[in-house]
């Protein structure tokens, strides 16, 4: 706990924060000034110091005189009276002289505290003294109580106008300036000490405080009362609250998160206090929720190492990445770039994604002779795809490019489809007529006896890759790198827990047994780019990546990983709860590699080359046409039929459209 003055320190540097804040929600309105408020805001520093030199010096006689008609009561008469005034001149420039020497008139009115006091006592005090020694030596026989009691009045004096000027230029701020209405929740000392410093404030004004102990509650503290955290919501209407201030240190970061977001959605601003360790420099104000390390969550060690080789085959060539600014193909762009390849063609249907690439890349290339092309658009686009391949003899397409995010494909399966089964095929079509050296594909566990819109069109889009690689005859050697979950990419589960423990959760699991195989961003993109390197053509590959992983166990992880405790049945006070709200619509207990039993090794022991059946060329033809005409027609129906007819364990697709809430 730190002491007294440092918890001063504390809440006055959060006071002059949240003044910060208020201030910068609520600019000038730009009304016109009054005089009194225009002469407040404009005086030059010096002139404010003059004033309170003044104000110090005109102090004397009134402050001399009511000690003497303390002292002398009936008996004062005028004699008595202007034996003293010959002196005042005297004393008043040397009250100045002591203002000046102890620097009183620099200090604001506004940090007009214990140090200012003390320094205001010590000059009534010498003040004082002086006065009786010119008493003295001028033979008057003043009683020395006088001396004390003029001193003493002059004290009260200087400190009472002080306070009494800063409430009037308060008063003309807060006519003047736009109002921040505050609510402090906790009115402990922390909270207390908060509202003390704010009372110095010309925009801030503490309404109440908030406090869950039923002890403080419709109690007065610092003149405010203090209210149960049940009545925010009507607190809030009836006094007009802008923003709340969480005064309570002490509370644990998922409860301040928790409290945070019920708070903001009643339209309020929520602020923190920091504490004092992190004012002082000792902790960092804002923490980030990282998740554990990827040995950890993936329960065995990261094959980053082991994935090495394969690059010969991109160095020195004219590489297009499809999707080149999404999670997997932004890291395809960096691994490449590794590799030197004389040119890399980003291509991105996203401004902003390809914007970003686009500046990293160049960047990482600056001293490297690698040319970077971004080209903005999308790959069913078949004039603009076949234009980029030929213009600029694109040698190897990594093809990263699709809609991923299940929930979204399934609520808009027709554009979902275009894209990432029409667009598969567009790409792959013209790299084979524009005799590209390699073409690969970058797959999902989800293609395997898809149960889903997304994991149905990158099944068939393996499906149409493969067709192309039986009917290049030698030509181009197409590739299909199929693999589960990869760690922090975009729509995957370690973002999303992330952000759920960010906000004090609960962090919601589907079933408590549902598992997923998982890989790091890392892994993906160098298991692509080796695998790309084998020259067998058409087949899909996938890596050995250990036992799934549960994820009920990777949220646990997570959770204690950045220090908090699970909150369940066994520990009712824990910080963070792990809820379940069901299965998704076209979401499995568990995911698969493979579709058949059937597997070899190759070139590379962590690698696998799945033996799976395909469908013939006229089937794929057939299926194509279908997909077309369906996308054609908008016709959901027509897709699904597709999918039941053409995808391993797909008979399910013929079921109605359902409309799928987000998750």
């Amino acid at each position: 706990m730190p002491n007294g003055r440092a918890l001063r320190y504390l809440c006055t540097g959060s006071a002059r924060m949240v003044h910060a804040w208020c201030t910068h929600k609520t600019p000038h309105k730009g009304r016109r000034l009054s005089v009194l408020y225009n002469m407040a805001t404009t005086l030059a520093r010096s002139t404010k110091r003059g004033i309170l030199l003044c104000v110090d010096i005109l102090l004397v006689p009134p402050a001399l005189l009511t000690a003497m008609v303390l002292q002398y009561d009936d008996s004062l008469t005028f004699d008595n009276m202007q034996q003293h005034w010959l002196a005042l001149p005297l004393l008043m420039g040397l009250c100045g002289l002591l203002t000046v020497v102890l620097g009183l008139h620099r200090v604001q009115l506004k940090a007009f505290e214990s140090h200012a006091i003390g320094l205001t006592a010590l000059h009534a005090v010498l003040l004082g003294l002086a006065t009786a020694v010119m008493d003295d030596l001028a033979g008057f026989g003043t009683s020395f109580a006088t001396f004390i009691n003029f001193a003493l009045i002059y004290f009260f004096m200087s400190i009472g106008v002080r306070m009494l000027m800063l409430q009037v230029l308060l008063e003309i701020y807060r006519r003047e300036q736009p109002q921040c209405r505050l609510l402090i929740y906790g009115a402990g000392q922390t909270g207390r000490q908060l509202a003390a410093a704010l009372r110095t404030d010309q925009s801030t004004i503490p309404v109440a405080f908030v406090d869950d102990s039923e002890a403080l509650q419709t109690t007065l503290v610092q003149g405010l009362t203090v209210y149960s955290p049940l009545t925010i919501e009507a607190l809030v209407k009836a006094r007009k609250i802008d923003r709340v201030v969480l005064a309570m240190p002490s509370m644990t970061k998922p409860r301040q998160a928790q409290l945070s977001r019920q708070l903001r959605e009643l339209g309020l601003d929520v602020h923190t206090v920091p504490s004092f360790a992190q004012l002082t420099g000792q902790a960092p104000v804002t923490e980030e929720i990282r998740a554990a390390s990827a040995d950890k969550l993936l329960r065995r060690p990261a094959l980053d190492h082991e994935l090495s080789g394969g690059s010969d085959v991109y160095k020195g060539r004219v590489v297009l990445i499809s999707g080149a600014g999404g999670s997997i193909g932004s890291e395809l762009c960096r691994q490449i770039a590794s590799c030197a390849p004389k040119r890399i063609v980003l291509f991105e249907i996203s401004e902003l994604a390809l914007y970003k690439i686009d500046m990293e890349l160049r960047s990482l290339a600056r001293n490297r002779a690698i040319h970077i092309v971004p080209v903005l658009g999308s790959v069913t686009d078949e004039n603009l795809v076949s234009r980029i391949l030929r213009d600029h003899k694109v040698q190897v397409v990594l093809h990263a490019a699709a809609y991923k995010h299940v929930n979204l494909v399934e609520q808009n399966p027709v554009t979902g489809m275009a894209n990432n089964v029409l667009g598969t095929h567009v790409l792959a079509r013209a790299a084979a007529i524009a005799q590209v050296e390699r073409f690969i594909l970058i797959s999902t566990d989800k293609a395997v006896r898809p149960t889903n819109i997304m994991g149905a069109s990158k099944r068939l889009a393996e499906m149409l890759v493969h067709d192309l690689a039986n009917r290049a005859k030698g030509g181009t050697i197409f590739s299909i790198v199929r693999f589960g979950n990869v760690m922090g990419s975009s729509g995957s589960v370690i973002p999303l827990f992330q952000e759920q423990i960010k906000l004090g959760g609960p962090v919601t699991v589907t079933h408590p047994d549902v598992t997923r195989y998982f890989m790091t961003i890392s892994e993906a993109a160098r298991l692509v780019l080796v695998a790309g390197s084998f020259d067998a053509s058409g087949d899909v590959f996938v890596l050995d990546m250990g036992e799934p992983v549960r994820i009920y166990d990777l949220a646990c992880q997570m959770i204690s990983a950045v220090g908090y405790s699970l909150r369940n049945e066994s520990n009712p006070d824990g910080d963070i709860e792990i809820k379940f709200i069901g299965l998704q619509p076209g979401e499995k207990i568990e995911e698969e590699l493979l579709i058949g039993k059937g597997q070899t090794t190759t070139a590379h022991p962590k690698i696998l080359q799945a033996n799976e059946k395909h469908l013939s060329e006229i089937e794929v033809a057939s299926a194509l046409r279908s997909i077309r005409d369906a996308i054609e027609r908008a016709d959901e129906t027509a897709l699904r039929a597709v999918i039941s007819r053409w995808v391993e364990g797909g008979a399910h697709f013929t079921r109605q459209t359902q409309d799928i809430p987000l998750s």
